[in-house]
């Protein structure tokens, strides 16, 4: 759907899908990476979406680079500290032995041993790779990501104000938002509006049709 309005770049950050990796991982890195991708490109005025820890890059980004941004909508994430949030789903990914895996359906039947939301589960398995001689392996670094899980719980490492509009969709089951963060987010992003859907963690995988909505109507 926003695809058939926008010109949409699905950009994988460092360690994560066919993007490089790398033992660095933390959110000055990654919001050069962005810039350096909008240099690339040539971009100016875009609309940027970013859900959990890429949420968290489009806000130093938007903060750091404010004349690039048109509109921000940050999915599910606020700009403040958070303690580790995911190390059983890390913990499920590593306990996976992807060598023995014979289909996707496998696959998930493993991960269900950690996961109970099968929409979560097939969100992560989007990062399995079939291998030519048998088996799976993972698109992102797993254990870069795991090294450094607790340098993406920061809170912003930009200092200062996006001016622009703003959106924070949230998930009313999720614990990445609490009632009162509002505080914090108009530290930051003053011009800012916010809806809560009914999901967890995982907004734009548990109800697609919902989320695109509300970003069009944000967009409108």
């Amino acid at each position: 759907m926003l695809g058939e309005r926008f010109h949409v770049y699905t950009v994988d950050q460092r360690n994560h899908g066919l993007s490089p990796h790398s033992p660095d991982h933390d959110f000055l890195a990654m919001t050069e990476d962005l810039n350096g991708f909008f240099e690339q490109k040539k971009l100016k005025d875009a609309i940027i979406i970013g859900h959990s820890m890429g949420g968290k890059t489009a806000m130093n980004f938007a903060i750091k680079y404010p004349s690039k941004v048109k509109k921000l909508i940050v999915v599910d994430i606020m700009p403040k500290a958070y303690s580790v949030q995911h190390d059983k789903i890390l913990a499920g990914l590593k306990s996976m032995n992807l060598h023995s895996l014979t289909s996707r359906n496998q696959a998930d039947a493993a991960l269900a041993h950690s996961i109970d939301e099968p929409e979560v589960r097939q969100f992560l398995l989007k990062n399995l790779s079939r291998e030519q001689g048998g088996g799976f392996s993972w698109k992102m670094n797993l254990e870069a990501i795991s090294q450094n899980i607790e340098e993406i719980g920061t809170a912003l490492v930009v200092e200062g104000q996006f001016q622009g509009p703003a959106l924070f969709i949230v998930g009313s089951r999720s614990n990445y938002y609490s009632f009162g963060d509002e505080t914090v987010i108009k530290k930051y992003f003053p011009n800012f509006s916010l809806v809560e859907m009914e999901t967890g963690h995982w907004v734009q995988a548990e109800k697609p049709k919902e989320f695109v909505e509300e970003v069009l109507r944000f967009l409108s």
